[in-house]
């Protein structure tokens, strides 16, 4: 008679140990957490006059930030830079620069030191947990601000506290020293109303410096211009040609929209904008023939060639001055006059 297979389908022979299925045999153990080792103490969480020892360093430390912020500027002025002497311009930059230094240095170390030396320094672990608009979630992130103010000591070390926020308030004061400096002596209004152009100047190809006749300008192009005689400039050439510098386009003369009190500042179509934008002053370089378009590349101001140049998008807030141009008795373009309003950023009409 045939013996039957066991019912759990596994052949075994006589030699075979029947395991009982209901027994577990564990062949690992799990890893064990070998937790956090042995807190290394601080000296200031062991000595709390060691620790106000450390706060008044770092006092120390804030009140230097102060100090270098306030000398950064007095040195700025009392130590200025004279045109054409190098020896002034060395002194004033090794003052200045010391005075940086000393306010940024001592704001850095304060606070590396605050954070070493007297913020809460024990270890801890993080549970991760997700994240409910619960009363009680609100209640633990109260408990957690509440908590970090404790471990920090911002509240109660008033010291620190204080000559941080000192060090925070002196520090933009060389800044506005120098960059204040920067603003035009004068009216800045007087000199972006005068440029170097003027009735008769010929309109010339920048950078060439070549003169442009009206045949040459055909419809849908577009020059980058400035006026004759630039290169010649021996003082302050640079500034000359960026209030100066015009764009000249040709329309057709049915698409130009123009007011019938500036209807001989264009000829036979071509008209002259100034290529500075009113927005904070960027070159308008960009013409879209089509539809007659300029584009400020910077912050996306864009005007309207056929209507005056006026903003149509953007945050220019006037149009492009407008060129008065004609022509001379060689064909060549000249200007009319200078322009009849400040060219650039409309900020310089705001009062200093």
């Amino acid at each position: 008679m045939a013996k039957k297979p066991p019912a759990s389908g596994i052949e075994t022979s006589g030699h075979d140990e029947v395991m009982d299925p209901g027994t577990a045999v564990e062949h690992s153990s799990a890893p064990q957490n070998p937790g956090l080792a042995p807190e290394h103490q601080r000296v200031t969480d062991l000595d709390e006059k060691e620790a106000k020892g450390m706060e008044r360093r770092i006092a120390g430390f804030f009140l230097l930030s102060i100090v270098g912020s306030v000398f950064a500027a007095v040195a700025y002025v009392v130590f200025p830079i004279i045109p054409g002497d190098m020896s002034s311009v060395r002194i004033n930059n090794l003052m200045v620069g010391l005075g940086l230094s000393a306010a940024l240095l001592g704001v850095g170390i304060g606070a590396v030191q605050w954070a070493k030396a007297l913020m809460h320094g024990h270890e801890l672990v993080e549970e991760r947990h997700p994240t409910r608009g619960t009363e009680e979630a609100r209640a633990a992130a109260v408990e957690t601000f509440q908590q970090a103010n404790k471990e920090s000591g911002f509240t109660r070390r008033s010291l620190v506290r204080n000559t941080l926020f000192g060090a925070l308030l002196a520090a933009p004061i060389p800044a506005v020293a120098l960059f204040r400096d920067l603003a035009p002596a004068d009216d800045p209004i007087a000199r972006m109303k005068q440029t170097m152009w003027a009735e008769g100047v010929r309109l010339t190809r920048d950078p060439s410096g070549v003169p442009i006749k009206a045949s040459e300008v055909t419809i849908g192009s577009a020059f980058h211009v400035v006026p004759d005689g630039w290169k010649d400039l021996e003082h302050h050439k640079l500034e000359e040609k960026a209030k100066a510098a015009v764009l000249l386009m040709r329309l057709p003369v049915d698409e130009l929209n123009e007011d019938p009190a500036k209807s001989s500042w264009s000829y036979q179509g071509i008209v002259a904008y100034s290529k500075i934008c009113t927005h904070v002053g960027c070159p308008v370089a960009l013409y879209e023939q089509q539809t007659h378009h300029l584009l400020c590349p910077c912050h996306q101001s864009e005007f309207d060639v056929a209507n005056h140049c006026e903003v149509i998008f953007g945050p220019a807030a006037r149009p492009l001055p407008q060129l008065p141009i004609t022509i001379d008795a060689e064909g060549y373009l000249v200007a009319r006059s200078d322009f009849t309003e400040p060219v650039g950023p409309s900020f310089w009409e705001r009062e200093l």
